[in-house]
């Protein structure tokens, strides 16, 4: 098991490795990892980034030094919508991408971002193991992505003004949903929409194109959202609004490695699971102080609430999805078959 005290002592001596792989005796397999959330280090700054980075260490580490990563923060070598594009070409080898922000190129996608299907980690943790999870991995590897780190994470509304808790709330408002499907449940409400990636939401709220933003804990603190916003509804106790949010990579670049290469990647990958599920409840609780902090006020969902959400997405986002293919058919029902 992939333990902290493992990761560190990868840590230490990644960098040389990444550099400069194992110096003459074999040229190491440089992979590179792309995201759009900011950077840091190992031991600090979001989750997500640091899961990257630990990634990359480990891998280096067991491979003894035949595979070395490089990781890109910021979208800093591609375009946040570009991503998932390049790893089915090959151009990209891995990113930590948003599931749902390849709904445009694959609307099947939009499952891991479904209002009111997800409702608690377990259950969304449990898809890997579960019939939508493997239709869903078939799905995607056919189309030439692998998943390697399933990582889930709640989200919240941060807003310019009034707190959206409720559907109700959102009326007249516009709202960054972060998918079709949310955006779909969001106009029913009387609400219109905005679409864009999380990078982008504090310029939209700052300029006031928009007037709240809907993402996960993690991005409502990364992306500094508080500095923008008057009310914060988290997602703590409870959300209708759940991420999809894996490390993926390109099958074209896997299936070039050889299988100690590819065994050590996905040994890696689970493991690393642990760690994402923690990163995304903690900053769950942070969220909160972070605002409060900044002197926002903090409004929490409840079952009732949640159900208010559900009952809108079930009546709109799950019936349009349905309707979209045959795969999206099976994926909604095979994840509506897996209790909360």
């Amino acid at each position: 098991m992939l333990t902290r005290r493992h990761v560190i002592a990868s840590a230490l001596a990644a960098p040389a490795i990444l550099r400069m792989g194992i110096g003459t005796a074999h040229a190491a397999t440089t992979l590179k990892i792309s995201h759009q959330f900011p950077g840091g280090t190992i031991d600090k700054g979001d989750f997500r980034d640091r899961l990257c980075r630990m990634f990359a260490a480990e891998i280096a580490k067991r491979s003894g030094g035949e595979l070395a990563a490089e990781v890109y923060p910021n979208s800093s070598l591609i375009k946040t919508n570009a991503q998932f594009s390049a790893m089915r070409k090959g151009a990209l080898d891995l990113s930590l991408y948003p599931m749902p922000y390849a709904g445009g190129e694959l609307p099947e996608t939009n499952i891991g971002l479904m209002p009111g299907l997800v409702t608690t980690y377990d259950q969304g943790l449990r898809w890997k193991k579960e019939p939508v999870g493997k239709a869903l991995s078939d799905f995607l590897a056919d189309k030439g992505i692998l998943l390697i780190s399933w990582v889930w994470q709640a989200g919240g509304v941060a807003s310019r003004s009034k707190a959206i808790v409720a559907p109700e709330d959102a009326k007249g408002l516009k709202v960054r949903g972060g998918s079709r499907e949310m955006d779909m449940v969001l106009q029913t409400a009387g609400a219109a929409v905005l679409s864009v990636p999380s990078n982008e939401l504090y310029a939209a709220m700052q300029t006031g194109a928009c007037d709240a933003g809907i993402t996960s804990s993690t991005s409502l603190i990364s992306f500094r959202l508080e500095e923008v916003a008057k009310s914060l509804t988290s997602g703590a106790g409870a959300s209708y609004w759940f991420m999809l949010e894996p490390l993926m990579m390109s099958k074209a670049i896997f299936d070039k490695l050889p299988k100690n290469q590819q065994d050590i990647i996905l040994a890696v990958g689970t493991e690393l699971e642990a760690f994402g599920r923690k990163g995304a409840q903690d900053d769950d609780v942070e969220v909160t102080k972070v605002y409060e902090k900044a002197g926002a006020k903090v409004s929490v969902l409840d079952a009732a609430i949640v159900g208010k959400w559900r009952d809108i997405a079930r009546d709109t986002a799950w019936k349009d999805y349905g309707a979209k293919t045959a795969t999206s058919a099976n994926l909604l029902k095979l994840a509506s078959d897996v209790a909360a």
